[in-house]
């Protein structure tokens, strides 16, 4: 079975529009998070094309980009392949995640109005309704890391510097990567909600130095679990 359903080109967009690269890079980007697509395995541009029903153009740009961002590796005359995994790329990626996050945190306790408290509570009560333990065992792996995701991006969401957030977003995707393919199907870890709702409630009041760092020590405690997953493997 392929990874991915093939899209119908309906979008009224040209084959080698900007518009079509990015959603193919979008849903290429999304299978790889997700683990459809394993570390290490070959992505066939002619398989690609067929799994999204486009033409080589807008896939050849979608690789191009994700091989940029290290999502992908272009191996020279063997094509592309799924970027592996690692415990010195895991480990960078929770070092930089661990100080840019917790910066964005400062500022956005600084800058957000009542507006960015609300987004951060709403976020975080859809998130908890995941993190329940009833839920653990039947939960919907896409649909927590979507609810996670929405929130840690909603904490940071008022820090009103767009490069530190694109940076933040990409490592957003990394670590999902790493979530997903070491902790998804471990068991239910009880301390995470605690952990969420301990950062709102320093938020909420204003704490930046508190907030800050139980993001930070959040990050790196999860790095660790996913670091121990990948040793015994």
């Amino acid at each position: 079975m392929r990874p991915a359903a093939a899209v119908p080109n309906v979008t009224g967009l040209t084959e080698g529009g900007q518009n079509l690269a990015n959603t193919v890079a979008t849903r290429l980007r999304t299978d790889i998070v997700s683990g459809r697509r394993p570390p290490g395995s070959k992505l066939s541009i002619d398989e690609l094309k067929n799994d999204f029903g486009v033409s080589l153009s807008p896939v050849r740009e979608a690789l191009a980009r994700l091989a940029t961002e290290g999502f992908v590796v272009n191996e020279d005359k063997k094509g592309f392949r799924v970027a592996p995994v690692s415990r010195e790329n895991c480990q960078e990626v929770a070092r930089l995640q661990s100080t840019l996050e917790p910066m964005a945190l400062r500022e956005s306790i600084r800058l957000g109005d009542t507006a960015w408290e609300e987004a951060v509570v709403l976020t975080h009560h859809r998130l908890s309704r995941y993190e329940r333990p009833e839920r653990k065992e039947g939960r919907d792996v896409d649909e927590w890391e979507a609810h996670h995701r929405g929130f840690h991006l909603a904490l940071i969401s008022a820090c009103n510097m767009p490069l530190l957030l694109l940076m933040c977003e990409s490592l957003q995707h990394f670590s999902a990567r790493y979530r997903r393919l070491f902790l998804a199907y471990q068991p239910f870890d009880h301390d995470v909600p605690n952990e969420h709702q301990n950062m709102v409630d320093a938020i909420l009041d204003r704490n930046e130095d508190v907030a800050a760092a139980l993001l930070k020590e959040h990050i790196e405690r999860t790095a660790q679990n996913i670091l121990k997953a990948l040793d015994a493997r």
